[in-house]
């Protein structure tokens, strides 16, 4: 028997209504999540809006760190690494809309390697010994790491002992965090970086833009970027910051834990890259990186 034809092409067959209704009401959920911001691009962008705006860094007035200065923590880079600074690492999931735009606590941080003073990247030097903003910043003096108010939030660099249960993701040593408490676990001291001259610039104003230590007060370990244990981020490839110190085999700290607290020179960008003394000229580093 030939095979007879039932039905034309313009037949409809199977659940063809429940089927439009699916596709219709998907649609208009994706327009209400679009017009509500709520598409993960549109988060993306929200977050890089904010996040990556510049700000202004404390200019050198005496070539030394004081209490309310915004500084960028820059390291210089070694073997393994390239110049990074210790950036906020926060996600679609850390940043909110309401009450108010900004990050949720507690919230992650790594060493970026986009060099440039943003809300990300600026930390202001805070008292927690009640010395008045504006004064000077001495070695071993406790002090406290703030992110800028506004989007940022005024969130702490805190740290802890290490424990099982709260350890850096990749490399399972001390975890450095932002938190919205202040307490003794935010309290850091700067030391300089050289050992045989420690005991002689205790006490001594902390200068700006060359290299130190900063070191955790509760804990004695030193603040460090780790070139082996990479992060991808919502900001693209970094390095994973840590508080531990690594010693050479004379007994003195690695390039991993030197740090400079930069500032800007007016009208030539971070004295970092610009001025003569600076670091960075000093030990003949890479001023930039040539991969951004």
């Amino acid at each position: 028997m030939a095979h007879v034809r039932t039905y034309g092409t313009n037949v409809k067959i199977g659940n063809w209504n429940e089927d439009l209704r699916a596709r219709e009401d998907a649609r208009k959920a994706y327009q209400q999540r679009k017009e509500r911001g709520e598409l993960a691009a549109q988060k993306v962008d929200f977050l890089k809006e904010n996040i990556l705006r510049p700000v202004d860094l404390s200019g050198t007035r005496d070539g030394k760190l004081h209490f309310g200065d915004v500084v960028m923590l820059v390291n210089m880079g070694g073997e393994n690494r390239k110049c990074s600074a210790v950036s906020i690492n926060a996600d679609i999931y850390s940043a909110r809309k309401s009450p108010s735009p900004g990050i949720r606590s507690p919230c992650g941080i790594s060493a970026g390697l986009d060099i440039q003073p943003c809300t990300r990247t600026a930390f202001v030097i805070t008292s927690v010994d009640d010395s008045p903003e504006g004064s000077t910043l001495c070695f071993e003096q406790s002090f406290a790491l703030k992110t800028t108010s506004g989007f940022a939030r005024g969130l702490y660099l805190t740290s802890d002992l290490l424990n099982f249960q709260k350890c850096a993701k990749k490399s399972h040593l001390q975890e450095v965090m932002l938190d919205d408490c202040s307490s003794f676990l935010s309290w850091w001291k700067v030391v300089h970086f050289n050992p045989q001259e420690r005991l002689e610039n205790e006490g001594q104003p902390v200068p700006a833009n060359m290299k130190v230590l900063i070191i955790h007060c509760k804990t004695n370990q030193a603040l460090a970027t780790l070139g082996d244990q990479v992060l991808w981020t919502t900001y693209g490839k970094e390095y994973e910051v840590t508080a531990h110190t690594f010693l050479d085999s004379h007994k003195a700290e690695r390039d991993s834990n030197h740090w400079i607290l930069c500032t800007s020179d007016p009208g030539n960008g971070l004295v970092l890259f610009n001025h003569p003394n600076s670091a960075a000229n000093q030990n003949e580093l890479p001023l930039a990186n040539p991969d951004i």
